[in-house]
């Protein structure tokens, strides 16, 4: 494991790890970087379930999106997983950013997530 990656995870566990405190029992949004894609999940750790997911990858995205790794890709998949939390009777939720600053796409994500409904 390189020392890049060894400082991300170390990020991530330090994150989780303060969202665990702050939670008071609400579901996690999760958010997955990669190079070409985004994903998004809504987790319910008390049950240890998926509540919502949706990604660049998703049906109803990925004929619409140019390219799936840009804001707008991001902004795409915020909007569909509160969409989905919302159905599932998921409104207030914790955001786990991961080890991944909140700039860029991490963070045109959680912004479409709070203006399609979520709260947090």
């Amino acid at each position: 494991m390189g020392a890049l990656n060894e400082g991300f995870m170390r990020r991530s566990r330090r994150v989780r790890a303060s969202l665990r405190r702050a939670s008071n029992g609400r579901a996690r949004l999760s958010v997955f970087r990669s190079s070409k894609h985004i994903y998004a999940q809504v987790i319910d750790d008390g049950a240890g379930k998926t509540v919502a997911a949706a990604s660049t990858l998703d049906k109803d995205l990925k004929g619409n999106l140019p390219k799936g790794s840009d804001l707008a890709a991001a902004t795409a998949v915020g909007k569909l997983v509160a969409e989905r939390a919302l159905q599932a009777g998921v409104k207030d939720v914790i955001f786990d950013r991961g080890g991944y600053l909140y700039h860029g796409r991490v963070k045109a994500l959680a912004e479409a997530a709070r203006e399609a409904g979520l709260n947090f």
